[in-house]
């Protein structure tokens, strides 16, 4: 499905990028192994290698120009092309508003907000010169769809992708550059702080099935996020463009684009007694609920 094809993985050292880096390697691209850990930057390359794949490690944390135009360049000097470009790299500081210190919004802004700038700007540099179009494959999150308490920084970088997805998406039509962004759900350690899921973690890392009604909930392993990508990687997938598509489990869905929900006209415009009968009426069973649904795991 992507023989040929080379491919750029962040933070693929572990967890959902190390699935994606692997099957994308499975489906026949070359990939170029991201990750801030050189040790489990190479564990990666070595199983795809051992598989029969072609993989190279770059270490690096992504934030910085230099490390995404590192990344294109050796995709490039070993592989000859860069086709793919997956932004799954990105720190997380598990706090609330009034403990974020701006060392840690900092942080996790520059690692998953302006690290899927600088790599989707270098891929999309490459791509044009290339002339033949590319994929680019931004990482969202849940968090940055709807509330997630305890996480102001996660929630704005990935809320602030997928806005920049659609953009791209538009910017790069022309080109023949599909923009797409994932919204993965997956055990991971980066979950197993959640009331509920640190048990089904542990269950999934020992190699354990995940139950049924979890993953229809959208809960599985990394590896059940994984086709999704090889997909959007694939020269199949050309129409597919400025889509946000949460992943996960048995699960795939598409988010909505935003869009109003209600809209009402007051001759001569509003005064302050106006909006508030508004709200207090035509617009009261309208208001969003901003409270992400409880996840119900069946008690496993």
């Amino acid at each position: 499905m992507l023989d040929g094809r080379v491919a750029v993985v962040t933070g693929a050292g572990r967890g959902l990028g190390r699935s994606y880096a692997r099957a994308l390697a499975a489906a026949g691209a070359s990939v170029v192994v991201n990750d801030l850990d050189a040790d489990v930057a190479e564990e990666t390359v070595a199983s795809i290698v051992d598989a029969g794949g072609s993989a190279v490690a770059v270490v690096g944390a992504v934030g910085g120009s230099e490390i995404a135009d590192a990344l294109v360049a050796r995709a490039v000097d070993e592989f000859g092309r860069l086709d793919v470009m997956i932004t799954n790299a990105g720190a997380l500081r598990d706090r609330t508003l009034r403990n974020t210190t701006d060392e840690d919004f900092d942080l996790v802004v520059t690692s998953h907000l302006r690290g899927t700038f600088t790599c989707g700007r270098a891929a999309v540099r490459r791509f044009r010169e290339q002339g033949d179009g590319g994929r680019l494959i931004l990482v969202g999150s849940p968090a940055g769809q709807r509330a997630s308490f305890g996480q102001t920084a996660y929630s704005a970088s990935k809320g602030a992708i997928v806005a920049m997805m659609r953009t791209w998406a538009v910017e790069h039509a022309k080109i023949g550059v599909t923009v797409n962004a994932i919204v993965p759900t997956a055990l991971t350690r980066m979950v197993a702080t959640i009331p509920g899921l640190g048990e089904l973690v542990e269950k999934a890392d020992r190699g354990e099935p995940v139950p049924e009604q979890v993953r229809r909930k959208g809960l599985g392993t990394p590896d059940d996020v994984a086709p999704l990508v090889v997909y959007l990687a694939s020269a199949d997938s050309s129409g597919v463009t400025g889509q946000a598509i949460a992943v996960g489990g048995d699960r795939i869905a598409l988010w909505t684009h935003p869009d109003q929900v209600a809209e009402q006209l007051r001759s001569g415009g509003w005064t302050p007694e106006a909006v508030r009968d508004l709200f207090a009426t035509e617009l009261k069973s309208e208001l969003r609920d901003y409270l992400p649904a409880p996840l119900d795991t069946g008690g496993n």
